[in-house]
């Protein structure tokens, strides 16, 4: 444990961050697996409109610091991939 009370402040900051982070990956995952579900049961229009809200939770983690740009980017291409399938 830390003595200095800036270190004990950059503890409490760092945990801070860190939830914040898992919060927002969190959501991510929430994201993908409502489009994975909608592409699993074939219903096209359900499966774009959680595409859309998909990207949007993506970008916003992404600009957050959160996901490199190419990690978001290719998460993104992945999810759009899978709804294009669906005839």
């Amino acid at each position: 444990m830390a003595n200095i009370k800036s270190a004990k402040k950059r503890i409490l900051v760092i945990n801070k961050k860190t939830m914040r982070n898992k919060m927002i990956k969190s959501g991510v995952k929430t994201a993908m697996k409502k489009v994975i579900a909608a592409c699993e049961r074939n219903n096209k229009q359900e499966a774009e409109a959680a595409l859309s809200s998909a990207f949007k939770t993506i970008d916003m983690a992404c600009s957050k610091g959160v996901y490199h740009k190419n990690n978001a980017s290719r998460k993104k291409s992945r999810l759009a991939k899978m709804v294009n399938k669906i005839a």
